[in-house]
């Protein structure tokens, strides 16, 4: 008997098996998981902005009651207006803009504050699990691209409202925007006797504690427009060229609370001639896209919400429930 014959080594086969083990590697690498995660569920995303929104609202709360706001100027307005900061923007930032980035860490999520994540302390993974308050049992489960989203979070709107302890104007939102397009909106009011959120996905479903209807203006009904309390840019002109002389003028802080207030029926229309950013006005345009009411610019044309469009829109704002009640022709871009 040869014990000491040779082994013959097919190499064709060889040469297959080592394709095959590469192969299997490849499957399993970091960069194939990524190539396979670039479908981004809507309903989960909906669920995830929801509660990132009302996990910021509760951190703005948790500031306000500890009385050390740790407030900063971080800029001006073109107008010369300061622009406040304070540590509820940025707690509220922490666990909102990490909250969905860690659940979806393949789309475009900007915010309007910019704090790292060392900088923010005991982090926890959102629960996306719906409850049964919100209404969303029965809505579908809609599959899109990664690349086609950008998502706009505004971790505290009305943060000089917040300083100056007006916390009715305070929201926390979130917004997600396909191919440029509002088609999800959250807006969270943390203060209050009820913590109330709003969301709506655009033909799709929206709170069902929300009854917005779409308000039908009437020819001797006095129109009511609400502005920004601390940016409207002399805009009082413009609302009595647009809606007449006899029109009553609402000041407010924070556009997600003015937003709701035309959703609402409780004002005609709100009005922004200066410049504004797109994490707050976002939400609101989408919640007021759902409801069939018109969101645009001066110059009448719908917002861009591509993360590439840039963060600032400057041709103003005119949001309403009645569209058809605008004259369109009284507004041009030298207004704004």
């Amino acid at each position: 008997m040869n014990f000491g014959g040779t082994i013959r080594i097919n190499r064709v086969g060889l040469c297959i098996i080592c394709a095959l083990i590469i192969l299997f590697i490849i499957y399993l690498s970091p960069k194939h998981f990524s190539l396979q995660s670039d479908k981004v569920n809507l309903r989960r995303l909906l669920l995830a902005s929801i509660e990132a929104a009302e996990r910021g609202g509760r951190e703005v709360i948790k500031v306000s009651k500890e009385n050390n706001l740790n407030e900063e100027i971080k800029g001006k307005t073109k107008e010369g207006a300061k622009i406040p900061v304070t540590e509820a923007d940025y707690r509220s930032h922490c666990v909102m803009y990490y909250g969905i980035t860690k659940l979806f860490p393949s789309i475009n999520v900007i915010s309007e504050e910019k704090e790292g994540e060392k900088e923010c302390k005991n982090l926890v993974p959102l629960d996306i699990e719906p409850r049964g308050n919100l209404g969303i049992h029965g809505l579908p489960d809609v599959e899109v691209e990664a690349s086609e989203i950008t998502v706009w979070i505004d971790p505290l709107d009305a943060t000089q409202e917040y300083t100056e302890q007006l916390y009715s104007y305070v929201t926390t939102m979130v917004c997600v925007a396909y191919r440029g397009n509002p088609i999800i909106g959250v807006i969270h009011k943390p203060f209050g006797e009820e913590h109330k959120t709003v969301w709506a996905w655009v033909n799709k479903g929206k709170s069902p504690h929300l009854n917005f209807s779409k308000v039908k203006h009437k020819e001797n009904e006095k129109p009511v427009i609400i502005v920004s309390r601390s940016h409207h840019g002399n805009v009082d002109k413009l609302v009595k060229k647009v809606f007449g002389e006899n029109s009553e003028i609402i000041y407010a802080g924070g556009s997600g609370y003015k937003s709701l207030e035309v959703a609402s029926g409780n004002v005609t229309a709100y009005i922004h001639k200066t410049a504004i950013s797109k994490w707050d006005v976002c939400a609101g345009d989408a919640v007021i896209a759902s409801l069939g009411g018109s969101f645009k610019t001066l110059s009448n044309k719908y917002l861009d919400y591509k993360a590439s469009s840039g963060h600032i829109n400057t041709e103003g704002i005119l949001a309403t429930m009645s569209d058809n009640m605008v004259d369109n022709g009284k507004l041009t871009y030298t207004d704004v």
